[in-house]
């Protein structure tokens, strides 16, 4: 899969989906308040810088580009720098792009673990507690203005992987999303939203 993993796929995949998620804010606080603003979220489009801090590097290696949702399972990361590349999730299935290469079409029923981090976009994105919560222990921290979420997975394998996932924001808004693996490398996803 030309140097990335399908694990950094699905990784990747997942930020972006956070980063779509949110809107307007209301005036009580909690889980199911933000998962009621995610679920309201039809599409979106935002830009995106992304640094992965990785061990055996000295400095962190950083990517921009923009993100791309359309309900109800249309999720596009669109790398345009330092190259370009692409990951689009449609339905149960992900297609990956690098350069004037012949794209990588994977089906998620093929790749279970790849499949979880894929539910777990959905769930984000439908504001599915229940459904989030099959598959991370999530807490909620913070109130509207300066709230982080943090989804730590149950399953074992995917534990294996991935420590944690914390995705920060303000009123309705994904400001942030954080992926610390469980080798120590770690991903920083800083967004900005696209004007309404």
């Amino acid at each position: 899969m030309s140097g990335l993993s399908r694990r950094d796929w699905g990784l990747g995949l997942l930020a972006a989906g956070c980063a779509l998620a949110a809107r307007p804010a209301r005036a009580d606080w909690g889980l199911p308040q933000l998962m009621a603003l995610l679920s309201r979220h039809g599409s979106g489009k935002a830009s995106f810088v992304e640094k992965k801090y990785i061990a055996l590097l000295d400095k962190p290696v950083e990517s921009s580009g923009e993100l791309l949702y359309r309900a109800p399972d249309r999720l596009e990361k669109r790398t345009l720098a330092p190259k370009p590349e692409a990951m689009v999730l449609q339905g149960d299935t992900l297609t990956l792009e690098r350069g004037a290469g012949r794209p990588i079409v994977l089906s998620l029923q093929q790749y279970p673990e790849l499949a979880a981090f894929t539910e777990s976009i959905r769930a984000t994105l439908a504001g599915d507690q229940q459904a989030l919560e099959r598959v991370y222990a999530v807490s909620l921290d913070g109130d509207e203005a300066h709230w982080t979420l943090t989804l730590r997975p149950l399953n074992e394998r995917m534990a294996a992987a991935v420590e944690r996932i914390v995705i920060g924001g303000s009123r309705g808004e994904v400001l942030r999303v954080e992926i610390d693996q469980a080798d120590r490398d770690r991903s920083v996803m800083t967004i900005t939203p696209a004007a309404s």
